[in-house]
C-alpha cells in the first residue's frame, strides 16, 4: 500500500539531489572550488560556470543545512504530485535561476556602486520550487494541488521578505553575504514555470452537480433498479374526487 502512495522518484531524486549538495560540500572542504571557482559571478564569461554548479557549493555547514531541508521537502512534493513535469521544472529553474542571476548587475542598493560578487548555494533553486507549487495549485484550481500551495505558504511563506536586500531592514557595517538576486530569480522563474505548465497534468475536476439541468432520472442507475424490484411503489393510487361545496349545500343549511 505504501509503495502505491509514495512514488519512488518522490523519494529517490530529493536524496540523489542531497548526496550531490554533500559531496560538493565535501570537496569544497578538501580544497576544491576555493576563491570564486564554480560559483555565479555576474556578467563576467568566467562566473557562467556557475548557472550549472553553485547550487551544489555553500559557505558554510550551516548554509548546506539550512539549504538541504527544505530541499528535500520541495522536492518530494514536486515528484509526488507533478511527476508529469517534475523533471522539466527542476532543470529549467535550475539554469534559468542562474542564468537570471548571472545577467543582473551586482549593485549595491544603497550606494549604487558595482560589487564583484560570488554567488553559491542552493537557496535560488529553492525559491523555484516553493513558488512553482504555490502558482501551480492557483493556477489549477485544484483542490489537492491548492492543499499543496497552502501547505508550501504555512511553511515557507517567509521566503518573501528574503527577495529584498538585507540593507533595506538592517543597518549593515558591510554588504549582506546573502544573495537577494538568487531570491528574487529562483521567485519569478518559478513563478513563471507555473503558468507555463497550467494545463499539463492534473487538472481541477469537474463534478457532475457542477453542471446544469445535471441530474437525469434515466441516467441513475439506482433509481432505475429501484423501481424495477419495488413497482407496487409506483402504481397508481386510487383517484379520489375533490370535493363540492353545493354538493352539501342542503346539508349545510340543516345545521
Amino acid at each position: 500500500m505504501f509503495k502505491n502512495v509514495i512514488s519512488k522518484r518522490a523519494v529517490i531524486y530529493p536524496l540523489l539531489m542531497l548526496s550531490t549538495m554533500w559531496f560538493g560540500y565535501f570537496l569544497q572542504m578538501q580544497g576544491f572550488f576555493q576563491s570564486c571557482f564554480g560559483a555565479i559571478i555576474p556578467l563576467l564569461p568566467e562566473g557562467l560556470l556557475g548557472v550549472i554548479t553553485s547550487p551544489l557549493l555553500h559557505g558554510n555547514i550551516d548554509h548546506i543545512i539550512g539549504n538541504s531541508i527544505p530541499i528535500a521537502a520541495l522536492m518530494f512534493l514536486l515528484y509526488q504530485f507533478y511527476p508529469l513535469v517534475a523533471n522539466k521544472v527542476f532543470i529549467i529553474g535550475w539554469l534559468a535561476t542562474g542564468l537570471l542571476v548571472w545577467l543582473l548587475p551586482p549593485i549595491d542598493i544603497l550606494t549604487g556602486e558595482y560589487m564583484y560578487t560570488c554567488t553559491i548555494g542552493a537557496s535560488g533553486v529553492v525559491y523555484v520550487l516553493a513558488f512553482f507549487l504555490f502558482f501551480s495549485g492557483v493556477f489549477k484550481w485544484n483542490t489537492k494541488l491548492l492543499t499543496i500551495s497552502m501547505l508550501v505558504v504555512l511553511y515557507y511563506g517567509s521566503l518573501i521578505w528574503g527577495m529584498l536586500p538585507e540593507e533595506l531592514f538592517y543597518n549593515m557595517q558591510e554588504p549582506s553575504k546573502i544573495s537577494w538576486q538568487a531570491h528574487l530569480s529562483g521567485a519569478v522563474v518559478g513563478s513563471i514555470i507555473a503558468f507555463a505548465f497550467k494545463n499539463v497534468g492534473e487538472k481541477k475536476k469537474k463534478f457532475i452537480w457542477e453542471f446544469p439541468n445535471y441530474y437525469s432520472e434515466k441516467d441513475d442507475k439506482l433509481w432505475q433498479e429501484y423501481k424495477e424490484n419495488h413497482p407496487e411503489d409506483f402504481m397508481e393510487l386510487p383517484y379520489k374526487k375533490k370535493d363540492d361545496i353545493w354538493d352539501h349545500l342542503d346539508e349545510l343549511r340543516k345545521r
